[in-house]
């Protein structure tokens, strides 16, 4: 058997009225960071702290039942996990919008704007979240960051004169979240760098330097996952949606597997790879993305299990486990449920 976890978020019931990129009516791209998550907070008045465990709870639960091994917190509390957490930095104006181009010209939308040294200001926060969604499942959750070359590309940079110097920066305030996670408890820590396929070049040049400055000083016992996806589309079904260049994993895998990561996960089934990728991979685990995120139909337990064995003829088994592709927000409950089970059966019945 192959152990399984999901990548990050998951659907928001229907319940919990705190906003959410994945149900804006014209897709994810369309957030806007001004919204205000304190006021959709506060309207839930005494009874949000109980609405959002009640959510926490079904989240949890959804992935036990389905069998997932290293669960996440399905970012029950955010409205997208990239300004979730920049809102509670210092250096970034929420209320000065500049407009931009993010993800290789796909969409422009306006964005929080850099104006000062970007600082840690509420050093963990996420311990909270961690610990919630910890006190309903059985086995250790994982809790997930965004990387520092996606905190720059998803905010408007007008302080900093090399993008390098930012993501240090921002490296050395998530390196602060990470510590304070390790010290509450938590083992698995994932930070997403969905930019590194957009810009691999980049990625080699400072990229993985500034994602080991995340980690750096962390205790060995912690695995330090990165997630590396190639972007969402704005609704499902969508076949057409410009993705990031898979070849940009050929171009970026050997730096990772000689960094200090313990894990990476890469998509496969939207789109699947040439496997010999997965050749070069000596060091790393794998989390390979076995059911698609943005499609409607649900994958068979003998396609997933098919393809999990054309894997294996690539890598040690102890070195793989099976995922979706990214987060789960845009397929709703019954779908992820449905894909999550397919998935699991699959994993331990190869």
């Amino acid at each position: 058997m192959l152990l399984t976890t999901c990548i990050g978020a998951y659907p928001k019931p229907s319940y919990l009225t705190l906003p959410d990129w994945f149900n804006l009516p014209d897709g994810p791209d369309s957030a806007d960071p001004t919204k205000s998550w304190e006021a959709a907070l506060n309207a839930m008045g005494d009874s949000a702290d109980e609405i959002i465990a009640r959510a926490s709870r079904q989240v949890m639960d959804d992935q036990a039942e389905a069998g997932i091994d290293i669960p996440t917190d399905g970012e029950v509390k955010r409205e997208n996990y990239i300004h979730y957490h920049c809102r509670h930095l210092s250096g970034i104006d929420f209320a000065r919008l500049s407009v931009r181009e993010l993800r290789g010209g796909t969409y422009s939308a306006e964005l929080p704007t850099i104006t000062k040294r970007i600082r840690a200001r509420d050093v963990g926060f996420l311990v909270s979240d961690w610990q919630l969604a910890q006190s309903h499942a059985q086995r250790p959750v994982k809790i997930t960051m965004p990387g520092p070359m996606t905190v720059a590309d998803t905010n408007a940079n007008e302080f900093y004169g090399a993008e390098k110097d930012l993501g240090a920066d921002v490296a050395d305030a998530l390196n602060q979240e990470v510590h304070a996670l390790a010290e509450a408890g938590c083992v698995h820590i994932q930070v997403d760098e969905p930019v590194f396929a957009r810009k691999p070049d980049v990625a080699l040049q400072y990229g993985v330097e500034n994602l080991e400055r995340v980690f750096h000083g962390v205790p060995d016992h912690i695995v330090k996952t990165m997630h590396m996806c190639c972007g969402y589309p704005d609704r499902l079904d969508r076949l057409d949606y410009p993705k990031a260049d898979r070849s940009a994993y050929f171009q970026i895998i050997d730096a990772i597997d000689e960094s200090c990561i313990d894990a990476v996960s890469i998509e496969d089934a939207h789109q699947h790879n040439d496997l010999t990728l997965l050749d070069r991979v000596q060091n790393t685990k794998v989390i390979f993305g076995v059911v698609a995120i943005a499609m409607s139909r649900v994958e068979t337990v003998d396609e997933i299990r098919s393809r999990l064995n054309q894997a294996l003829e690539h890598i040690d088994r102890d070195r793989l486990l099976a995922a979706p592709d990214c987060g789960l927000g845009l397929l709703g409950r019954r779908l992820s449920r449905a894909k999550l089970h397919n998935m699991c059966q699959a994993a331990k019945n190869l």
